[in-house]
């Protein structure tokens, strides 16, 4: 793996702190400079704490990532968005698991990306999933592809500043056009719902109105938190359960799962410098729902 940058400040800087100020971790840094990895300035190798100039190229070389032998390959279909060296966004169809686990071991997104990496006979794999949806929700997943890159982007994750929006269809008519949902969420005894808890970890959520029916309301969401369940727990505690969830006491007598959808994924490229935005179309059922409304996706 190799990616190279033009360092465009004014005075010189060690390599070290360009690459935290792109988002590096310490960690992936030491692991570079420690026989991992080499660093190069004008295309020759330099030790790690060499200054490089204004207009300077820096290029890291990193051993390729071989395959993590616990995770087999699947060849299903796997839906890409975009593709470069560095990233893959896919959109995940309802009803498939983000990465293995006890009842899922063989055919998640992870199985798929890796079984899509060897047939495109990539040098990395060992794909990193940025983020992840669960099981019942669809929708556009970032994924790493290879240690570099999730390294970089952790910052963003870390700090919330990846733009993601959700769609979701929930029952009754929400009358605010715009409101917060800001009520922390905790575990419930083991189990895999989550609950409203003062004690629990902070959980904010934000919405928009675009479109109200007799008995359901379309809203666009924002997550500025990210707690498992997050938008299910915080709807439903406002009493607008979204329609299909089972687990949160929405309405399963049309669809036996959650009628949620990861519409739009935002976020500053570390290697091209450039904001990445990709928005992905409603699933069918959004509209066998509530046939005759429009569903224009509008972004604020």
């Amino acid at each position: 793996m190799e990616n190279t940058w033009i360092y465009r400040g004014t005075e010189p800087i060690k390599i070290k702190k360009y690459l935290q100020s792109l988002g590096m971790g310490h960690r992936l840094f030491n692991d570079l400079k420690n026989g991992e990895g080499e660093f190069l300035v004008d295309h020759r190798k330099v030790r790690p704490t060499t200054q490089i100039l204004p207009n300077q190229p820096l290029t890291i070389k990193a051993q390729p990532e071989l395959a993590d032998d616990t995770v087999e390959s699947s060849n299903e279909p796997l839906n890409v968005v975009y593709e470069d060296d560095n990233w893959l966004v896919v959109d995940k169809p309802a009803g498939v698991t983000s990465i293995p686990g006890p009842t899922v071991q063989n055919d998640t997104v992870l199985n798929r990306v890796k079984g899509y990496l060897i047939a495109n006979n990539s040098a990395d794999l060992r794909p990193h999933l940025i983020t992840r949806l669960d099981r019942f929700t669809g929708g556009l997943l970032l994924i790493a592809k290879h240690h570099i890159a999730s390294s970089m982007i952790s910052q963003q994750v870390q700090q919330h500043q990846m733009l993601k929006e959700y769609t979701a269809l929930v029952e009754g008519q929400v009358m605010d056009e715009h409101g917060e949902i800001n009520k922390p969420i905790g575990r419930k005894d083991g189990q895999a719902a989550r609950v409203i808890d003062e004690n629990g970890q902070r959980a904010l959520t934000e919405y928009w109105v675009e479109e109200r029916g007799a008995k359901w309301t379309r809203v666009r969401v924002r997550l500025h938190t990210g707690r498992t369940h997050q938008i299910r727990v915080h709807f439903a505690a406002i009493g607008h359960s979204l329609i299909g969830d089972h687990l949160y006491g929405g309405d399963t007598s049309k669809y036996d799962h959650q009628l949620l959808h990861a519409s739009k994924i935002s976020f500053n490229d570390p290697f091209t410098l450039k904001q990445m935005t990709f928005t992905s179309e409603l699933p069918a059922a959004f509209f066998e729902l509530v046939p005759k409304c429009q569903f224009k996706l509008e972004r604020k």
